[in-house]
């Protein structure tokens, strides 16, 4: 079973992941679970860990600084941010020190568990060991999760800042590895997103539209029906009576 380590400044947060979640039904055991991340630095000096979780905004060493450190002292940990800040220098950070994920808060079930599917993948040698995830094979993982973590703004543009090529470059090479073109791939993540809000009634469709990029609702419910064949009050609706 991998190891996983939790880090936040607030006690309850960490808690909650901790508990919260069934961890070893997915193959991970909680060695340890820290609100300083200086403290999570000294255990992993003595222990064997596997992935680490940590918010980026602490206070006696934020998250990017604990990443560069665990990156030249502890290359193989896997790391995954989280944060309630969606900054553009934070997820650039992230990909310099090769975090697996980024997470926003409140972190939803489905998020979590997809998150961790993909670091299982690689612990077990699906990407850890260098399976063509190299050069532009890298690239796209980065861009998407650059999509990930940006998609209610997300540009070409801004994209290829992020891996230093230029804009028509890395829209070939986005159209060449995924068969679809960057718009493409964004939509597709802000469809994806919403269906996990959707599928929580404590968010009205409004807010939605908004949280996934769409400054008008109307906008919102074409875009959602012309990808999936049904607006999003019947996706609410099949999604409900699905569950009784």
């Amino acid at each position: 079973m991998y190891k996983l380590v939790i880090i936040d400044d607030e006690e309850k947060i960490v808690s909650g992941i901790s508990l919260l979640f069934p961890w070893e039904e997915i193959g991970f055991e909680v060695a340890g679970t820290f609100t300083s991340a200086r403290k999570a630095l000294d255990f992993v000096k003595d222990t064997h860990v596997d992935v680490i979780m940590t918010d980026i905004e602490m206070s006696d060493m934020n998250g990017i600084d604990l990443s560069e450190k665990l990156l030249n002292d502890y290359p193989d940990i896997q790391i995954i941010f989280f944060s309630s800040y969606n900054k553009y220098e934070y997820f650039r950070a992230a990909i310099q020190n090769r975090v697996v994920d980024f997470l926003m808060k409140p972190i939803m079930y489905a998020q979590l568990l997809e998150c961790f599917d993909r670091v299982r993948e690689r612990l077990s040698g699906g990407i850890a060991e260098g399976n063509g995830q190299t050069g532009s094979g890298e690239i796209i993982q980065d861009i998407k999760k650059y999509l990930d973590a940006h998609y209610r703004d997300a540009t070409l543009e801004e994209a290829a800042e992020l891996v230093n090529l230029s804009s028509s470059y890395l829209s070939r090479l986005i159209k060449e590895k995924t068969g679809m073109n960057f718009r493409d791939l964004l939509l597709k993540t802000r469809m994806e997103k919403a269906c996990l809000m959707i599928g929580d009634d404590r968010y009205k469709m409004y807010d939605i539209a908004y949280f996934v990029g769409y400054d008008n609702p109307k906008n919102f419910s074409r875009a959602f029906k012309a990808y999936y064949g049904k607006t999003p009050v019947e996706y609410r609706r099949d999604e409900v009576e699905q569950k009784i």
